[in-house]
């Protein structure tokens, strides 16, 4: 598995959490997982299994591979290489992308598979996730194609985020050790450009990304990023899974970061925490714990729908839903802005916390009656999926991965786990919350939506269930070839 974050190792989004996760699920299966991710700065070091001297193709500098074998058997290969990795960022800085971004990562995917060449390993599978570890499946199958034990693998490309594309000048393709004969439409070229990406997308047997909808999504030119005719040629190789959670670390029956624990079938606790929350967040004034609670934990842009927000409150209406907020995230200044503007002017329904805090995101999950997530686009999302653990109930955009997880409930039954809209303004978000905020005026039945939310598995046993379909697909494509 080649992946530019995994933590506990590295992390700046849901990668991160994919990359140290998924490893975990496939192992406790029974799987031998080795995961090639960079080593930064400030991570700890490992025992050294391969080392690369400069120039070991092409002009790539001095390397080498440290292994850390965790508890769960997943091995990790630490690439270490200071003069690409020992950074203050991981992909750039305020001013932009780092303009080496194409050689550090093309290094990633080459040491990866150059390494297992090395040790003698054998691989079923090469998985490379998004556009830093495209390259990965162009490798295998040109300049490993004739290798008598990786020739063999099968390659899995994982679109996390379809937006971010890995794309430079084709001034780059000689430092990328690669034939030229990748340059093409059915290789790497993308308008004229070397597309990491699209390498991932044409040279891998399967092409998965995180949740159904979003297949679906990514092949339309709404959502497409220029990339839907290349995915609809591909058609046929497109599979979604659905990200997990981690249901150990996500458990409102042991989370230590919560004032008071609940589960499913006690939700006495959850009041407990919410209470806690809005005397933490100065929101505890008279007849607040009976109002309906509406948490965002969210980076403040207009993907994340924050957009709509900002309609929203401009014309009164967002506030005169009657319920308090409780925010905690950072973003576009303007939005950043807008949450201290209402907090200040409506200090007994507004609290805004700019900045991250582990804690409070938990809190916030624990103590919220509901969930507001209005994206643009979610290729998949983890915090609907924490909200219904927590009972905790989501208003979402039905897009990406939010539509796959969040059930809409039924007006005659009852039955659901959550409310959507499907039109992107103002108008429709606002519906979404009205209709919610009506069943929480129905304890009984908002009692049965949180319940149905909180029985759903969406562990990563489940997700790592499908990658094995996946594999052995993509492990008998490349023995047919």
């Amino acid at each position: 598995m080649v992946v530019s974050e995994a933590l506990p190792y590295s992390k700046t989004g849901g990668l991160g959490d994919v990359g140290g996760a998924l490893p975990s699920a496939l192992a406790r299966l029974g799987h031998a997982v080795t995961v090639v991710t960079p080593r930064y700065r400030g991570v700890d070091g490992g025992e050294e299994i391969v080392a690369f001297a400069g120039g070991a193709w092409r002009d790539a500098p001095v390397c080498r591979l440290l292994e850390r074998r965790h508890d769960d058997g997943v091995r990790f290969w630490l690439l270490d290489c200071p003069a690409y990795f020992d950074r203050d960022d991981i992909y750039g800085t305020s001013a932009g992308d780092y303009p080496d971004n194409h050689r550090r990562f093309a290094l990633l995917a080459r040491a990866a598979i150059e390494g297992a060449r090395v040790r003698g390993l054998a691989p079923d599978v090469l998985h490379a996730h998004d556009w830093q570890a495209g390259l990965a499946p162009a490798y295998l199958r040109s300049l490993y194609a004739g290798d008598p034990r990786l020739g063999r693998a099968g390659s899995v490309f994982t679109i996390h985020n379809l937006a971010y594309q890995g794309v430079f000048g084709r001034e780059v393709l000689p430092s990328l050790d690669l034939p030229r004969d990748v340059f093409t439409g059915d290789g790497l070229e993308f308008w004229d450009h070397v597309s990491f990406l699209k390498s991932g997308i044409n040279f891998s047997d399967v092409v998965t990304t995180v949740s159904r909808r979003y297949v679906e999504e990514i092949q339309r030119a709404e959502q497409g990023f220029g990339f839907e005719g290349i995915l609809q040629r591909r058609s046929s190789a497109l599979v979604g899974i659905p990200n997990g959670i981690d249901t150990t670390l996500w458990n409102p029956a042991s989370d230590p970061l919560l004032p008071a624990s609940y589960d499913g079938g006690d939700l006495r606790g959850k009041l407990a925490v919410k209470r806690a929350l809005l005397a933490r967040v100065g929101l505890d004034g008279a007849g607040a714990e009976a109002r309906p609670l509406i948490g965002m934990v969210s980076r403040m842009v207009d993907q994340k729908g924050l957009d709509l927000i900002a309609d929203a409150a401009r014309s009164g209406q967002l506030l005169a839903l009657g319920a308090s907020f409780v925010i905690l995230g950072t973003g576009a200044p303007q939005y950043q802005q807008m949450w201290r503007d209402l907090a200040a002017r409506h200090p007994d329904q507004v609290a805004v916390t700019v900045g991250f805090s582990e804690e409070l995101a938990h809190c916030i999950e624990g103590g919220a009656d509901i969930f507001l997530m209005p994206s643009r686009f979610e290729p998949c999302g983890l915090n609907q999926m924490y909200s219904l653990r927590y009972g905790t109930v989501p208003v979402v955009r039905a897009t990406g991965g939010l539509d796959d997880t969040v059930a809409q409930v039924d007006e005659a039954t009852g039955r659901g786990t959550g409310f959507k809209f499907g039109p992107y303004t103002a108008a429709a978000m606002l519906d979404a919350l009205r209709q919610a905020i009506a069943w929480y005026r129905r304890p009984d039945a908002w009692k049965g939506i949180q319940a149905a939310g909180m029985a759903m598995d969406h562990s990563w046993e489940a997700s790592a269930r499908a990658y094995e379909t996946v594999y052995e697909r993509a492990r008998q494509a490349a023995s047919s070839r």
